[in-house]
């Protein structure tokens, strides 16, 4: 990174059942524009070691940062205190407020009928069903994103679910939502009641669970609003 960099740098963090190569159209786009990026990875072992892996991602840039997430992520943005994120995007992403816990956000309306069953396994991680990944996770995705979907998965901590969040940034910092109308994980209803309590700019779009794969112009496009105002 250019120490003299003042341009933001897109900062995006990955969700469940996936790593940052899910980012990787998206981050193709940007570059092609001259955006510089980044994918964050985060273990996924609780809330906590997730946003302190997401700071010592952070260390390594300088100048002003959009972040960018995707689902769960949605959580570990909004929990960093890093005072250089001049914008937040949320991409089909959890936003819980103080005190509340993934499961709080993600439970607030009933699951659709599409929604995988999913428990924690013998050591406490949640894997997501392979049917779950052509039924839910990423309808539009796809034989073979899908096929790699499955092979790369990584699983989430229920941890990472039950902890309560701090104080979210997103209360001081303006944010962006993308708002995916055909998601099947996460209720767009709890996305509406997400999004309208942070006052974020909503760009509502025909897209499933995972537009950084299925849709990532349409990604591109809120995060390049975000960019033009992080950038005055």
């Amino acid at each position: 990174m250019n120490a003299t960099n003042t341009k933001p740098t897109v900062v995006m963090v990955h969700g469940a059942w996936a790593d940052g190569s899910s980012w990787m159209k998206v981050i193709a786009l940007l570059q092609a524009r001259g955006v510089a990026t980044m994918a964050a990875p985060i273990p996924l072992t609780s809330l906590s070691d997730d946003v302190r892996a997401l700071d010592r991602a952070l260390e390594r840039t300088s100048g002003p940062l959009v972040l960018a997430a995707h689902a769960y992520a949605g959580a570990v943005i909004g929990s960093t205190r890093s005072d250089r994120v001049c914008a937040l995007a949320f991409i089909s992403a959890l936003a819980p407020d103080e005190g509340e816990s993934i499961a709080d956000v993600f439970y607030r309306e009933p699951p659709l009928p599409e929604a995988p069953q999913l428990a924690p396994d013998a050591h406490g991680f949640i894997w997501m069903p392979d049917q779950g990944f052509p039924s839910a996770f990423a309808q539009d995705a796809s034989t073979d994103e899908i096929g790699l979907f499955k092979a790369v998965q990584r699983p989430i901590h229920v941890a990472c679910i039950q902890e309560k969040a701090p104080r979210p940034l997103w209360k001081s910092v303006p944010s962006w939502y993308l708002l995916a109308k055909h998601d099947r994980m996460i209720n767009p209803k709890t996305q509406e009641f997400m999004a309208a309590r942070m006052k974020a700019e909503v760009h509502r779009m025909d897209v499933d669970h995972t537009p950084i794969a299925t849709a990532p112009d349409k990604v591109v496009s809120v995060l390049l609003a975000a960019l033009t105002a992080a950038s005055g």
